[in-house]
């Protein structure tokens, strides 16, 4: 039996199985702080035992994006001793991490899932590891990571929402379909996305409509098993959107979601937990929000409209307040799902509840920058400042220069909504360029059981751009610190995914720009 090299040079892998430590073995990997070294493990083809496969392996940041992180993965069955072994390129593995194991029952089909969280912390900014995931009886998934650096440095971002999968999961007599609105393109987007090689993924809502299948614990594993070749090497941060909410799942329905994910945490109530947070890259500070908790569209598998009391403006506003005032954060970037401009007609909309409880703080703080979703198409605002005194509280433009963008002047508002849904909004703009707004519900229908939308149409000074020939896409940010005195930039790239493997068109170029803090 001949052994194999791997990649990544810190382990080889044979026909017996994986050997931890090549040149390294055996050593202690240095994370930054003293760590107990583990003896090298010698992992075997799993037996008849039948303990499950490692799958969905995933990646999350911590607060502290250049020393925290967490590898999780799923199974349907109990497993003994999730770990993540742990080290660098050159190093091998020799850092064992246990993972805590975090369950919820699918209301629906009775499947209880368990998500296996190693939360891997005191690492080096900057720095790239290599790890595999293992439970007794498993084969080893093997991923790499890289922290994000400290301070201000130059890194890449990306973002799209409304995914799906690109699986068959429901059978309709004697064929397979898709039932959660997605498409082939939802893996040519991952694709994509992979190629760019961003630092981090930002998910804007709508992850892969599990609230609309069959079979919901399937859908979220074919998610995990389209996007896990990109996810188990750069952390994908989610926000939760619409589609996340699944009827008896958890107490207001994303028991799901949070379950799924580790993410920073807010400091939010436990059933609340996961569903707002942020965390600092560099000079960047993401905030992830649910916005269901303000926007009067009734959209998910409940209504859960004000369903936090108040709880995640007030974080919000104490958390813009923090990130403004800290002289090492320059840019702040909001993550959502729904949202405040939309100029597309016969889909869902924009929103008052959100322009009334949260662009206000936008502008007080002077928030740079907001990635959405819901909308199934690209479309960018001018910087927006303040709004009209109307009932749909219309955003006011700040600038109408649109390749460099002075972002304390405003914010600016991109809706990126083509990460593989099967029903793209691209060919719906309206003609010259309107908006339907949503202020307010009607009664609950008793044929759909849904609180229909209440429209006002308005004009919109505030669109920038917009992108009828494409419905799929994603958005790349690339952080430029400047120097000292000077400003600093993002330069971002919509890029329109226009074949299979990732194939990619740039569609729209433009630059933010603000002062550099001191």
């Amino acid at each position: 039996m001949t052994d194999t090299e791997d990649v990544t040079r810190g382990f080889r892998i044979s026909r017996r199985g994986l050997f931890v430590g090549g040149a390294g073995l055996g050593g202690a990997v240095a994370l930054g702080a003293p760590a107990a070294v583990a003896a090298p493990e010698l992992w075997r083809r799993p037996g008849a035992s039948g303990a499950p496969p490692v799958a969905g392996l995933h990646l999350q940041f911590g607060a502290d994006a250049s020393g925290e992180l967490v590898v999780s993965w799923h199974t349907t069955a109990s497993v003994s001793r999730p770990r993540i072994l742990l080290g660098t390129p050159d190093g091998g593995l020799g850092h064992t991490t246990e993972a805590e194991t975090t369950t919820y029952r699918d209301a629906k089909s009775g499947t209880e899932v368990q998500v296996h969280h190693a939360r891997l912390s005191n690492l080096r900014p900057g720095t790239d590891y290599v790890y595999a995931a293992v439970h007794d009886g498993a084969a080893p998934e093997l991923g790499t990571a890289r922290t994000a650096p400290r301070g201000r440095a130059p890194f890449r971002f990306t973002s799209f929402g409304d995914q799906g999968t690109p699986t068959l999961g429901k059978l309709s007599g004697s064929a397979w379909v898709n039932d959660n609105l997605g498409s082939p393109s939802a893996g040519d987007v991952t694709a994509a996305v992979e190629a760019a090689a961003p630092l981090f993924h930002l998910v804007n809502g709508d992850l892969c409509y599990a609230n609309l299948s069959t079979d919901r614990v399937r859908t979220w594993s074919d998610w995990f098993t389209n996007n896990s070749r990109s996810a188990r090497h750069r952390p994908w941060m989610p926000a939760a959107g619409n589609h996340e909410n699944e009827l008896g799942n958890g107490p207001i329905g994303y028991g799901a979601y949070q379950t799924y994910f580790t993410v920073p945490d807010s400091g939010a109530d436990p059933e609340l937990r996961g569903l707002w947070y942020a965390f600092t890259a560099g000079s960047v500070r993401v905030i992830s929000l649910n916005n269901d908790d303000v926007a009067y569209q009734d959209g998910g598998n409940s209504y859960v409209h004000g369903y936090s009391g108040g709880a995640q403006q007030r974080w919000l506003e104490a958390e813009l307040a923090r990130s403004r005032a800290n002289p090492d954060i320059d840019w702040i970037v909001v993550c959502m799902h729904q949202v405040v401009v939309s100029t597309v007609d016969k889909f869902n909309g924009a929103d008052l509840g959100i322009r009334e409880r949260w662009v206000p703080l936008f502008d007080r703080y002077g928030v740079d920058l907001v990635v959405c979703g819901h909308e199934h198409h690209y479309e960018r605002s001018h910087p927006i400042r303040g709004q009209q005194p109307n009932d749909t509280r219309t955003p006011i433009p700040a600038d109408t220069r649109t390749d460099l963008i002075d972002t304390t002047r405003g914010t600016v508002h991109m809706v990126i909504g083509g990460g593989g849904t099967s029903a793209p909004s691209n060919k719906l703009f309206f003609s010259p360029a309107q908006c339907r707004v949503i202020t307010g519900v009607g009664p609950t229908d008793p044929t759909t059981g849904k609180k229909p939308p209440i429209y006002v149409l308005e004009d919109a000074p505030w669109s920038a751009m917009r992108d009828p020939d494409h419905a799929y896409g994603f958005a790349a940010f690339d952080v430029d610190p400047g120097k000292p005195g000077g400003n600093t930039t993002i330069t971002v790239t919509y890029y329109a995914v226009t074949g299979p493997y990732g194939s990619v068109t740039p569609v729209d170029h433009f630059t933010l720009t603000r002062p550099r803090g001191r």
